[in-house]
């Protein structure tokens, strides 16, 4: 075996300039010694060794987005692109995800090409959440689903009502909202009227004076709008009355309610409306002038006007026993409920497409969408509640109530209940004048850091 040319334990003497030399080339090789730090070990200026030109590197796709314009279809979309044999291989690849005949108008579909190639792979955007990813393979086209990722974390907001103003401007110009976008704060308020509807009516009951504060968990998108939230406890005080609720989930199923102080539900068994922020356009009558018909007949039920496309809620649990085509109301929902509840939902521009006859639903599932079919002058919701077979005025009727903390629950519903209303004693009280001067980063920005101690 070869000695080593310099034996182990024997000192080496290296000269000053192989020393530098060495750590030049440790520098050009790009060592972690600072520039200085050589200088100072080796004596006199680095080398200049010039400095590179810029390297500009092309994308490795061309990217051209389109949008369905109105009548337009995804084939003919496509046909810019392919011809009719790949475009049909292309479309039966989509189908595995989604329907090419439910496209709405100015749908984003992109074509993504590869540089010195063809069509490489298309991305159709069913909505803000869902794109279908179609990619070419060997073996022609492949589809996938691809969810807009988020992020979860909690907002929590306190204020007054101030004279002359309302709940909308109060929640809107809540300055620990800054961070906010504009058109999510109207969803913080539907989330609280929708929350307290059953004990205050936010369009004629609140007042000067009145107080809110509230913790609302969210997951949000990337471009910081809200994809979904639900209120996690809140306190309204209206005309020096304090109202509250707290979110509990007894069966750990993500369909929790809300309860006040003493467990019982702040909800009752229906909804007051299955729309959000809706003017009535017409209400329950036992003599109505009808506008088609030209005869005066009873109006069974309520109107509320809103544009065609608006999202329709079951107003309470139960079972759909009719979807679809409905007489003079068009196309409708029914949905039979317990205790001999039923509720009529017409003029759909079209039922959701989950919904069918035997399909069970919750209270605020989307059921339908508004719109003019039947006998309809122009765009609305004719909603109709009926009890053990006669038809009842949904905005006169007492409601019943909702279940209470199951007793079983009741030793984690104390827990969690105290937990949550400790997150409104980190905001400011009713009788705190300093609640203007509070902002967002006063606050805890995780819900899971408040609740350590639960």
């Amino acid at each position: 075996m070869r000695k080593p040319q310099y034996p182990i334990g024997r000192s080496r003497r290296v000269s000053f300039s192989s020393q530098r030399t060495a750590l030049w080339t440790l520098l050009g090789a790009g060592g972690v010694l600072g520039v200085g730090a050589i200088v100072a070990a080796v004596g006199g200026e680095p080398p200049d060794v010039g400095l590179m030109p810029p390297v500009v590197a092309r994308a490795a796709e061309r990217l051209e987005i389109m949008a369905l314009g109105p009548g337009e279809t995804l084939g003919e979309v496509l046909s810019k692109a392919l011809d009719a044999t790949e475009q049909g291989r292309l479309l039966m690849a989509f189908r595995e995800q989604a329907s090419p005949r439910r496209m709405n108008v100015g749908t984003e579909v992109t074509l993504r090409f590869r540089r010195g190639s063809g069509l490489r792979g298309v991305d159709v955007a069913l909505n803000r959440d869902e794109t279908v990813r179609l990619t070419r393979d060997p073996y022609g086209w492949s589809s996938d689903i691809v969810r807009t990722p988020t992020w979860t974390d909690t907002i929590y907001a306190s204020g007054r009502i101030e004279v002359g103003g309302s709940l909308w401007m109060a929640v809107v110009g809540d300055p620990a909202l800054e961070g906010v976008p504009y058109q999510d704060r109207g969803t913080l308020i539907d989330h609280l009227d929708r929350t307290f509807q059953w004990q205050v009516d936010f369009s004629r009951q609140i007042q000067a004076g009145d107080f809110y504060r509230f913790a609302f968990e969210r997951q949000v998108r990337p471009d910081g709008s809200m994809r979904v939230g639900h209120i996690v406890v809140a306190e309204l005080v209206n005309a020096g009355t304090p109202f509250h609720a707290i979110w509990f989930d007894p069966n750990d199923d993500g369909m929790g309610t809300y309860y006040d102080l003493e467990g019982k539900s702040v909800r009752r068994a229906f909804l007051r409306k299955p729309l959000e922020f809706r003017r009535i356009s017409s209400r329950f009558s036992s003599s109505r002038f009808h506008p088609i018909l030209q005869t005066w007949r009873g109006h069974q039920g309520v109107d509320y006007a809103a544009a065609s496309g608006t999202p329709i809620m079951a107003t309470a649990d139960g079972v759909v026993t009719h979807s679809g085509p409905l007489g003079g109301l068009g196309n409708a929902v029914v949905i039979d409920h317990p205790n001999g509840f039923r509720t009529r939902y017409g003029h759909m521009s079209a039922v959701a497409a989950n919904i069918h006859v035997g399909t069970r639903v919750r209270q605020s599932q989307i059921i339908g969408y508004v719109g003019s079919t039947g006998l309809a002058t122009g765009p609305h919701l004719h909603y109709e509640l009926w009890r053990s077979g006669r038809a009842v005025d949904p905005l006169a009727i007492d409601l019943p109530s909702g279940d209470p903390v199951p007793d079983d629950n009741w030793q984690r519903w104390s827990v969690e209940m105290q937990a949550r209303l400790a997150l409104l004693e980190r905001m400011p009280a009713p009788g705190d004048v300093q609640y203007a001067d509070v902002t967002a980063s006063s606050y805890p920005t995780d819900l899971e850091d408040a609740d350590e101690d639960e």
